[in-house]
């Protein structure tokens, strides 16, 4: 590290910052601070779903998985581009649901209760989830620096930069900064693919060096086979409706359609950046073979890239990067789970009386000790993507009670409780079974997945039928929200529903899908979700291409 790395860091830091604060002069009371009083245009929310999705772990583990086992574990990250197209779908439930928290939604959904039982879990995934992420820039930034900065200075000088303007400035600092950092994070994404190449001495070095395996899109030898990406895909899609974050990124644009547009095509970036993460694994391989190196954990590789490829000054730059891609997702965690204490624990059961303004003071002070806390299970992480596919393990346990509950409105608030316990401890019974130790991360394997997951849907039905339905008064109003339009997005002083619109929900009730009133007027009720569905399967399908493309340079 130079005096020119340092500098770097330092602008960017102080930079960032301040202009979170200053896009956020304007912010007043609890909704705009947790919210932005739902304003956002589509290029912001593009910026937040983009941000606020990718994190520095992501590369760490992404360019260590094709580093030990080829390209093809693209899929460890690429699981969620079948489910992609499903964001269309699923957005409109949030910002339809008129609610601040996911915790609120599922309490209009289910009953008080369950939206208290969820807004725990929720804390715990933001505490875990914000753990796992400076653990994986600490990887990067340790290395890349060949030890000069220390995992807990990265970990103190960024959790103390990011609570500075997001203390301050809410869901505005955190979605406008987030626009900016994504800029970085594509940097970061690609900057190392270049000056590897020349390093290696391109393509065809790359091949001579590697197994054949190592350049297929798809490959059993990497682990990954049709039955594992499945079961990624279904963690992915029943996992992110239950992911708390997923309120501020697909309800607070300033229309439905900036929310559709914002989640989907902003995780469409994503997947598109992925695929520099994971050639620069295969660039690492080739770098470590030739040099005759030694990499004692696959997740270096990503960090070995930087401290051996970049010149004084690149390096600040891919730290302020990788900096950004941690930074822009803390932020939005920090704001969420002080919404999600303030709003679903302290107001409905400790003061329901609670002003506008101690609301907006407790969001602040409670959302910052709980990312203070997060530092500490930071400390006890070991394997970045372990860790990363444990949350969104336990994210897709959760989520069976928020997407069965919206896709069958038959499902209870005793059967979604009973759901999400018999999969968490269906999950831990078949690892312990399996291998024969109890602990907390178990490495993620399909079919303990696919068993847990299977339970919990299994008992979701089982139990729902055999209790009462919900009350009228809440699953009713729940899905009379779903069949009409947001506030804001209703043409002045009328609510027609959303069927009149062409924006009715195709997921919407798994009920009536095989009765005849579904199909009237099917094109047209749907037109919305049907014309942005198709369009979003294109995208997966030339980004794959792309993919295949690089792939077959020789």
């Amino acid at each position: 590290m130079t005096t020119l790395d340092f500098a770097v860091i330092l602008v960017y830091f102080v930079g960032i910052a301040a202009y979170g604060i200053w896009v956020s002069r304007n912010m007043k009371g609890s909704e705009g601070y947790f919210l932005g009083n739902r304003k956002f245009r589509w290029w912001t929310m593009m910026g937040q779903a983009f941000g606020t999705g990718t994190h520095a772990e992501m590369p760490v583990a992404q360019t260590g998985a094709c580093f030990q086992l080829g390209f093809a574990t693209i899929w460890y990250q690429w699981k969620n581009m079948l489910i992609t197209p499903f964001y269309w779908l699923i957005a409109p439930w949030y910002r339809r649901s008129n609610a601040v928290t996911t915790g609120e939604m599922l309490s209009n959904r289910y009953g008080r209760s369950m939206g208290l039982f969820y807004s725990i879990f929720a804390i715990l995934f933001l505490v875990f989830t914000m753990g796992t992420m400076l653990q994986g820039a600490a990887k990067v930034i340790s290395i890349a620096s060949g030890g000069e900065i220390t995992s807990n200075t990265v970990v103190i000088a960024m959790t103390l930069a990011f609570m500075v303007y997001s203390f301050i400035g809410g869901l505005t600092a955190a979605a406008h900064t987030e626009l900016i950092q994504g800029l970085l994070i594509v940097v970061l994404s690609f900057m190392l693919i270049p000056l590897g190449l020349r390093d290696v001495g391109g393509f065809s070095e790359m091949r001579s060096h590697l197994p054949t395996e190592f350049f297929g899109l798809y490959s059993e030898a990497s682990g990954l086979g049709a039955f594992t990406i499945a079961m990624l895909a279904i963690n992915g899609i029943v996992g992110i409706t239950a992911q708390p974050h997923m309120m501020s990124v697909m309800s607070t644009g300033n229309t439905e359609l900036a929310c559709r547009i914002g989640q989907t095509y902003g995780t469409f970036v994503k997947r598109f950046i992925t695929i520099g993460w994971a050639f620069t694994g295969l660039i690492v391989a080739t770098m470590v073979i030739q040099r005759g190196a030694v990499l004692e954990d696959p997740e270096f590789a990503f960090g070995y890239a930087a401290r051996e490829l970049l010149a004084p000054g690149l390096v600040g730059l891919l730290v302020a990067c990788i900096l950004a891609a941690n930074m822009s997702t803390c932020s939005n965690f920090m704001v969420g789970s002080g919404a999600l204490f303030t709003r679903d624990i302290y107001k409905p059961y400790v003061n329901a009386q609670i002003t506008d303004a101690q609301e907006l003071r407790l969001g602040r002070m409670s959302g910052l000790i709980l990312t203070s806390i997060s530092v500490l299970f930071a400390l006890v992480v070991g394997n970045v993507l372990s860790a990363f596919l444990f949350v969104e393990t336990i994210a897709a346990f959760m989520g069976i009670a928020i997407f069965g509950g919206v896709i069958w409105k038959r499902a209870n608030r005793y059967g979604a409780i009973a759901a999400v316990v018999v999969a968490f401890v269906a999950y831990y019974i078949i690892n312990f079974s399996d291998t024969g130790t109890l602990q907390l991360i178990y490495t993620w394997q399909p079919a303990p997945f696919g068993k847990a997951i299977l339970a919990g849907f299994s008992t979701l039905v089982i139990v729902s039928l055999l209790t009462k339905p919900e009350p009228a008064e809440t699953a009713g109003d729940f899905f009379d929200k779903m069949n009409h339009l947001a506030p804001d997005d209703r043409p002045k002083g009328q609510n027609p529903t959303a069927k009149e619109m062409g924006r009715d929900l195709i997921l919407l009730d798994v009920g009536t899908w095989f009765k005849r009133e579904r199909w009237v007027g099917f094109k047209k009720r749907y037109r919305e979700d049907l014309g942005g569905f198709l369009l979003a399967w294109l995208m997966v399908g030339f980004l794959i291409f792309v993919a295949w493309l690089l792939m077959q340079i020789h």
